[in-house]
């Protein structure tokens, strides 16, 4: 090897053995922050939506093909509806981490707060799922000798599904009848899914169906379509909104439905709680920071009942706000998300904080790898006057021949001594240390003349 490359490689070596305490404790630092801070999501959750071809599982799908492309898998949990997902999230054993949550839809939401109740948070609100009821033409003019339904009030003989258990809309609609004083008994209150009880309203078996859906369900946009099924305007909207803070007033506009056909004839007012995400207070953040921004793609245009940028939105909701999701609202996305992929943004955003305070610690300690290095570099060299020292203290002492010899050793063995450029004049002034004992030896080791 040659001697150049022999005194780099060296040099290297040394360095590393020098500093590699201090890389070694950099390392355990960076690796304890990770362990600690957890920057990187899971690759996989579960959203709960609802029931198959209503608006949460259309939106589910939405949310899955966003999330696919930054790598994680959405599981989606077909559910009967809201009331159902809440309990899910509520459920540790259920795996379910963020769910779609109608507004109203809470049957415990008159107890007091507690502890199970503050594990939920909630990512914002969405869009507005308007009260869906929907009536038999015939039907009306059967019970009511009208052709329209003008009042909940009048419903009393009506065959009503209110919605399958699991779902938000029974727990909803008790809420309306009490308000209107109807006395639930004279209802025959039917509770068939959302699919079963549209072909039984189809068939005539069923006079009316209530559900709240977002107006990209299937179902809603069929029924507005259907001869001799009329779709019930609350005319009392405002008043419904006054009493209930869930419920917000919204119109269905003249002809938004089929512009050619203009359908609806006229404005329908409608009473719709908001839908919002809800997940459970220990949800990874960046997986919270992803949906938020998913809602931002998703339901940010303009729709039948909102303006573009509405929604997403901080109000309607009525749990909590996630840290990480009021930190989108207010700021937007992470700024280095938008130069780099996820995954490198994220893990740097969640980690700097953490390098820094890593590199406060570290900079005073790196400070003592250069004399350590030095003084590594130069006992190389010193060691050897302590033996030189033995050897000029022993003069006079012992004889002349034995004292050459060991120097001869010791002049041998530093001839093996590799030092950085940087230090050879310490190496070279040994040397010439040793020359010069040499010479004392040598004199006087000479006979008198």
């Amino acid at each position: 090897m040659p001697k150049v490359l022999r005194n780099t490689l060296l040099s290297a070596r040394d360095l590393l053995v020098t500093a590699g305490p201090f890389l070694l404790l950099a390392v355990a630092l960076l690796v304890l922050a990770y362990w600690v801070l957890d920057p990187t999501p899971p690759r996989k959750v579960v959203l709960a939506t609802g029931v198959d071809q209503g608006a949460y599982a259309e939106f589910g799908k939405r949310y899955a093909q966003y999330l696919k492309q930054h790598g994680i898998t959405v599981e989606l949990r077909a559910t009967n509806g809201a009331n159902e997902n809440l309990k899910l999230l509520r459920d540790p054993a259920s795996g379910v981490d963020i769910a779609f949550v109608q507004g109203g839809a809470d049957e415990r939401d008159r107890r007091p707060a507690d502890e199970e109740e503050d594990s939920l948070v909630s990512l914002g609100s969405l869009f507005y799922e308007p009260v869906w009821i929907f009536y038999r033409e015939d039907s009306a003019q059967r019970l009511l000798k009208k052709d329209s339904l003008e009042s909940l009030a009048q419903l009393p003989s009506w065959k009503l599904n209110i919605g399958a258990r699991g779902s938000g809309v029974p727990h909803l609609m008790r809420r309306l009848l009490e308000a209107n004083k109807i006395d639930m008994a004279a209802i025959t209150i039917l509770r068939e899914a959302q699919t079963p009880a549209v072909q039984g309203l189809l068939e005539g078996r069923i006079d009316a169906i209530t559900f709240a859906s977002a107006p990209e369900s299937l179902m809603v946009q069929m029924l507005l379509q259907t001869p001799g099924i009329r779709l019930f305007s609350f005319s009392q909207a405002d008043a419904y909104s006054r009493r209930f803070a869930f419920l917000s007033p919204v119109t269905l506009p003249r002809g938004v439905v089929d512009l050619a056909a203009d359908s609806p004839p006229a404005d329908v007012h409608l009473v719709a709680p908001t839908a919002t995400l809800v997940a459970r207070q220990g949800t990874h953040p960046a997986l919270i920071q992803l949906f938020v921004q998913a809602a931002q793609q998703i339901h940010g245009e303009a729709g039948w009942f909102q303006r573009k940028g509405d929604f997403p939105s901080i109000k309607g909701t009525e749990r909590p706000l996630a840290d990480e999701a009021q930190r989108y609202y207010a700021k937007g996305p992470p700024f280095l998300q938008r130069f780099l992929p996820f995954w490198v943004a994220n893990l740097v955003d969640r980690m700097w904080v953490a390098l820094v305070s890593i590199i406060a610690i570290l900079i005073p300690l790196s400070r003592v790898v250069p004399p350590l290095y030095e003084f590594r570099i130069r006992s190389r060299v010193f060691r050897w006057y302590g033996r030189l020292r033995v050897v000029e203290d022993a003069q006079g002492k012992r004889p002349n021949e034995e004292l050459l010899k060991e120097l001869d050793d010791i002049e041998h063995s530093v001839e093996h001594v590799s030092v950085p450029l940087s230090y050879a004049d310490e190496l070279y002034a040994l040397r010439s240390h040793i020359q010069l004992v040499r010479g004392r030896l040598t004199v006087t080791e000479r006979p008198p003349a």
